[in-house]
């Protein structure tokens, strides 16, 4: 099943790197009576997601608070340690986008929203997208056709959508 707009978010554990190492939160903690966007990609440190998805978010944050949003979270089959130094690297931490890894990738399956590209060694890993989700159901949503696009699920383009 792919995700798509009205749909509820099923609930997942996802990481983060918390003061003594590797943590979990239940993301259904992030989205119950608050409204959030959700952004995931293919992988930290990748070309697109690193020069234009993730930047697009640090742009469009404050617009986002303006329209309500209470957190953006980038979501990335990834380890947390690895999204802890790419949110560091790419100053989207001191921004203020939650950097969570799906570690294992179930989150982003349970979407259906995986893919596979054993050729550029990506396994496993996130489609491009983005999504507004108010109390736990989508209420905008865009998907990229192909993960080195990121129009339809950048900042700006979802900001326009809400």
């Amino acid at each position: 099943m792919t995700i798509s707009k009205g749909a509820t978010l099923p609930d997942a554990t996802l990481l983060f790197m918390g003061e003594e190492g590797p943590a979990s939160v239940q993301l259904s903690e992030k989205l119950t009576d608050r409204k959030v966007v959700i952004f995931g990609l293919p992988g930290a440190y990748t070309g697109v997601c690193t020069t234009s998805h993730v930047p697009s978010f640090m742009r469009t944050k404050d617009d986002f608070a303006a329209k309500g949003v209470d957190e953006i979270i980038c979501v990335s089959v990834n380890d947390p340690f690895v999204m802890q130094a790419w949110g560091e690297s790419t100053g989207a931490a001191e921004a203020g986008i939650t950097m969570l890894g799906d570690a294992d990738g179930a989150f982003t399956k349970a979407i259906g929203m995986d893919f596979s590209a054993p050729p550029a060694g990506l396994i496993g890993r996130s489609k491009r997208y983005a999504m507004v989700v108010d109390n736990g159901v989508v209420t905008a949503l865009g998907e990229e056709s192909s993960p080195g696009e990121c129009d339809i699920s950048g900042g700006e383009s979802l900001l326009a959508m809400i």
